[in-house]
């Protein structure tokens, strides 16, 4: 692979990321789970790098994930300094630090499965990309935080 068509392929997956964060701030799940392979998978880590959940297929990202938005719920997500690694034509390795704001509405319930009204978090993606049928795909997504701060 030349230095061309390496730049090529992290300027595509650098896009790819971007599109991830776009659609879960917009809440398209299922433009979201459509970016990764059909068996591929989701992780977020709590700060002390523990498993907050693990999710396997598209569809099961997308129920999942889309639980976290509905009416009234604010997402937004930033991605900085990324790292990209092409190992072939085929496959890539990337990791960006992130950070992502969810506010829920003034009169959500507080509960065990959601335990705040509103989360500030800090942290990085770690993701594994495939490349089938001409387009990049993520097979692979592990979410680690650094920080979680909630207001109830």
């Amino acid at each position: 692979m030349d230095t061309l068509e390496r730049l090529g392929t992290t300027e595509d997956l650098r896009r790819l990321m971007a599109r991830y964060v776009r659609y879960a701030d917009q809440q398209r799940w299922q433009d979201l789970t459509d970016l990764f392979t059909p068996d591929g998978t989701f992780t977020p880590h709590k700060p002390d790098g523990s498993v907050w959940l693990h999710m396997d297929g598209r569809e099961e990202i997308a129920a999942t994930v889309g639980a976290s938005g509905g009416p009234g719920v604010t997402l937004v997500h930033h991605l900085f300094s990324d790292e990209i690694d092409v190992d072939s034509p085929t496959t890539a390795y990337g990791v960006w630090a992130m950070e992502d704001i969810v506010t829920r509405p003034e009169d959500a319930e507080v509960s065990e499965a959601i335990p705040f009204k509103r989360m500030h978090g800090f942290g990085h993606y770690h993701a594994r990309f495939v490349k089938t049928h001409g387009s990049w795909y993520i097979a692979e997504l592990i979410q680690t935080r650094i920080r979680l701060d909630f207001t109830v």
